[in-house]
């Protein structure tokens, strides 16, 4: 009896043993299988000088702080960039993983219908839900989501008005709020969070900030922050060395007056004094008589002392609303990881930053973005996911925004489809190593030409790790032989009058990463121009991306190419 007693009891306890394993084991099953939510966060025109983790000359500013730390928690990348640094193309491209010629987005008037929305598509079928709050600005409904509340069009900073699902057709159901349009933003966005998702469903969030896009209207309760601190200026601000071509400079410097909106009164068309003193009719009438100087007088332009003074203080007075706008970005982004964390979300949560590009503050004395000079097409990007990605990691790899949808669909658990261009980083968020055949260049292209005042020529061109080759093309964007055939949209407000001539920029990027001379005539650089030609050859090709369609261009780039 004694020894029945001891084996029930052995079997007893073993039984117990393989019950607490096997309820283990479902629950680590369980927690294998969970799916994690995603936030993908991204600000516009919030460029890499804005942060502390990038470095730039604004980095001992700490005008980052809350974004920094999250950064830290996962992976940097330093050689994230855009397809065309231009709002509309970007968000295209992100939205479909395409190519500008692929989605037919090339320019701020294109629109990407519901059946083209990808990434929530695709989201969807992996058994997420959808949202998107902020700036939208592809036009049509984002029916695609399950969810949406967003901007019309580019939407206001003060007291942001929101469409959103309703009985009546889009866009006619508004939900109007008072405050700030970061604060606003965020508001809806936690209130999604709290309220309107299914908490037994992962959730894909996109939260997009307005915030810093000109003209720069900061929250009331930033009016004294950085008041007294002076803002380190770029060198290029002031001399713009050997950087450029005949293209963007002119003959004897012919179109410096007219090409590439500025700080300084350089541009008589645009210049930042003519946007951040709008409201002032005193000083915005003095900064705005540059305007009237004539176009023969167009090469006499210098920066003297007086022009010096003047533009340290508009660089100033800009970059202080600029970083106004970026602190109130970095704020909320506190009060949404405070949120997170409060609700045990935090550790379960993919959560990725970025901007729609960068922006030029005051780097070759430029304003605004649509260049392809690094800080107007470089985008910040970082990742954070603990139990995937290391904490202070961080990458060179190339990617592109186009990258971004497919990357995102297979942390969700699926793959990349076949209609994407955009190849996943998923490994190299997960392993820290780029793999042998990543990609090792990147293409870029402006479609646009001297357009919205700030009369940027159209140009494409190829970026590697160590190099960039640019090539104007915008002399003869214009069909002579159908001038109806171009993209002369009437919203662009160009001007036509002034054309620029073909030509080619080269930089090399370990010696001149600031990109201050262009080395194209440089002999010593003959094969490596010629090995970036034939890349850009082979890009353009295998991204839907050639002048087929465009004869009178491709004849400029045929007549140009060996130049």
């Amino acid at each position: 009896m004694k020894i029945k007693s001891i084996a029930s009891t052995i079997v007893f306890s073993v039984a117990l043993v393989f019950l607490f394993i096997s309820c283990d084991g479902k629950e680590e099953e369980k927690a294998r299988s969970q799916k994690p939510n995603i936030i993908y966060i991204m600000s516009d025109d919030h460029t890499t000088q804005g942060f502390g983790i990038y470095g730039s000359r604004l980095a001992s500013l700490n005008p980052t702080p809350n974004l920094d730390a999250l950064a830290k928690e996962g992976m940097i990348f330093d050689n994230a960039f855009v397809n065309n640094a231009i709002c509309v193309p970007s968000r295209a491209a992100i939205i479909t993983g395409q190519r500008a010629q692929t989605n037919g987005v090339l320019d701020l008037e294109g629109a990407i219908a519901p059946e083209k929305q990808f990434l929530p598509k695709e989201m969807k079928k992996l058994g997420y839900q959808t949202a998107i709050v902020g700036k939208w600005h592809l036009h049509h409904e984002p029916a695609a989501f399950d969810f949406y509340q967003v901007l019309p069009g580019q939407g206001k900073y003060y007291d942001p008005e929101f469409r959103v699902q309703g009985e009546n057709p889009w866009p006619e159901n508004v939900v109007q709020t008072k405050g700030h349009s970061s604060d606003m933003i965020m508001d809806a966005t936690l209130d999604y969070l709290k309220n309107k998702r299914n908490p037994d469903q992962p959730f894909f969030l996109m939260h997009h900030f307005k915030a810093p896009h000109d003209d720069f209207e900061y929250a009331p309760r930033y009016e004294d922050y950085l008041a007294d601190t002076f803002i380190p200026e770029p060198e290029s601000l002031y001399a713009i060395g050997n950087h450029g071509s005949e293209a963007i400079r002119g003959t004897n410097d012919s179109l410096t007056r007219i090409v590439g909106s500025s700080v300084s009164h350089r541009n008589v068309i645009r210049n930042q004094a003519m946007n951040i003193y709008w409201n002032d009719s005193t000083i915005y009438k003095q900064y705005r008589n540059a305007r009237d100087i004539k176009p023969e007088e167009y090469v006499k332009w210098q920066m003297d002392e007086e022009e010096r003074n003047y533009t340290s203080k508009v660089y100033q007075d800009y970059l202080k609303k600029y970083l106004r706008c970026v602190k109130g970005v970095d704020d909320n982004i506190k009060r949404l990881l405070d949120y997170l964390k409060e609700e045990n979300l935090l550790e379960n949560t993919i959560i990725v930053y970025t901007g729609d590009q960068g922006f030029m503050l005051g780097e070759h004395d430029y304003i605004d973005k649509r260049w392809m000079y690094d800080e107007s097409m470089r985008m910040p990007f970082f990742v954070r996911y603990p139990e995937r990605i290391k904490a202070a990691s961080r990458t060179d790899a190339i990617i592109n925004n186009t990258d971004f949808a497919p990357t995102m669909i297979e942390l969700a658990g699926g793959t990349t489809p076949e209609y994407m261009q955009g190849k996943s980083f998923k490994t190299i968020l997960e392993t820290g190593n780029e793999p042998a055949d990543w990609q090792k260049a990147t293409y870029y292209r402006y479609w646009m030409h001297l357009a919205h005042r700030h009369q940027n020529p159209a140009h494409f061109g190829v970026r590697t790790k160590d190099y960039k080759l640019i090539f104007y093309y915008g002399k003869y964007w214009v069909d002579t032989d159908d001038p109806k055939a171009t993209w002369n949209k009437e919203s662009w407000g160009n001007d036509f009058t002034n054309h620029t001539p073909p030509a080619w920029e080269f930089y090399d990027l370990k010696k001149d990463p600031k990109e201050m001379n262009n080395a194209y005539e440089d002999p010593a650089y003959t094969d490596t121009i010629a090995d970036l030609k034939r890349q850009l050859i082979t890009l353009r090709e295998e991204l839907n991306e050639t002048d087929a369609n465009y004869p009178h261009i491709q004849k400029v780039i045929d007549a140009h190419w060996n130049d």
